[in-house]
């Protein structure tokens, strides 16, 4: 029997296990795909850590892949990785709310591994120009961050609410908008608000703190319910809080004249296949440049441990194969 190597998530709030397991079949409209680099995100972290339900156990986590076909192509696989195709929100261009949607790395085994399956429709072709490693961070940080980015509207200055893989790629497309960004960390993370103003970001302080401008919108990626009325401080009239973490911690109670003047409180679910073309074409055009820390597929549970403690500026990617 041929096999292939994986990190497993056996149990939720356990650390990963490596094992050999048989290499994968692909099936009726799947693609067999050689990984060769795969992102780490905050959800993977959140599966592990027993933050959100992992319906699927054992699986294999993983939802940003880059990887080559067995004719050759090179596919991205995002975190949507399925849809009925008939539900009402399917039939009204909203297939990221399918009520029967599964997604890679939770539902469907994911990247952390050598090889993986996935449906045909749902994979992305991966501009030319951007290699295997730097693309890998654009499947679900630049995905979310671009949705995120869409629903908080036009407003000329923009919040980013923790600067971590989302943000600092949205950040070099807000610039390359003509935007302002504001980036906010925790308080004394000089290093990161470094980072920010390298990438572009006019204003980069402590989320505790007042921005020197009123915000027309905020982003929050950070998974910290407490930022919303925080965010909400910062607006002027008539903007938008958009909360882009599938997890997030209880937000608490704020008065209501924090969101009177038509200032609103919005969250981002999963992606589309449209925003997946549209983001990666705009990425190639930017140019987005993604700031990343690589690791062994053997050192996955690692690269989880240093997203927890943020012990890296932008993403992490599990470099798997050279298939450049």
């Amino acid at each position: 029997m041929v096999t292939m190597r994986a990190q497993l998530l056996v149990q939720a709030g356990q650390p990963l296990q490596a094992r050999e397991l048989p290499d994968p079949t692909p099936g009726a409209g799947q693609l067999r795909i050689r990984i060769s680099a795969c992102a780490v995100c905050r959800t993977d972290l959140h599966l592990r850590d027993a933050e959100i339900d992992a319906p699927k156990l054992p699986v294999i986590l993983g939802h940003q892949i880059i990887g080559r076909t067995d004719d050759g192509r090179r596919v991205g696989v995002p975190w949507l990785g399925f849809t009925d195709g008939t539900c009402r929100f399917c039939r009204t261009g909203r297939e990221n709310l399918c009520v029967a949607a599964r997604f890679t790395g939770r539902d469907i085994d994911g990247g952390f591994a050598e090889l993986t399956v996935a449906d045909e429709r749902f994979c992305l072709e991966i501009p030319e120009a951007i290699s295997d490693i730097q693309a890998a961070p654009l499947l679900c940080g630049g995905l979310i961050g671009y949705r995120a980015l869409r629903l908080a509207g036009d407003g000329a200055r923009l919040g980013l609410y923790g600067f971590g893989s989302a943000a600092h790629q949205i950040c070099q497309v807000a610039v390359h908008q003509g935007r302002e960004v504001y980036a906010f960390t925790r308080a004394g993370d000089d290093r990161t608000q470094a980072f920010a103003r390298k990438l572009g970001a006019a204003y980069a302080g402590a989320s505790d703190e007042p921005p020197p401008e009123q915000l027309d919108a905020a982003i929050i990626f950070a998974s910290a319910g407490a930022l919303v009325p925080a965010a909400l401080k910062a607006l002027a009239p008539g903007g938008t809080v958009v909360c882009a973490g599938i997890h997030m911690s209880d937000i608490p109670s704020f008065p209501y004249e924090d969101l009177w003047h038509e200032r609103t409180i919005r969250s981002v679910a999963n992606l589309t296949r449209d925003d997946g073309h549209e983001f990666l074409a705009l990425a190639e055009r930017v140019p987005v440049s993604t700031t990343v820390t690589t690791y062994s597929l053997a050192d996955a549970e690692r690269a989880l441990a240093d997203l927890r403690a943020g012990a890296f500026s932008g993403s992490a990617v599990l470099q798997i194969a050279d298939n450049d």
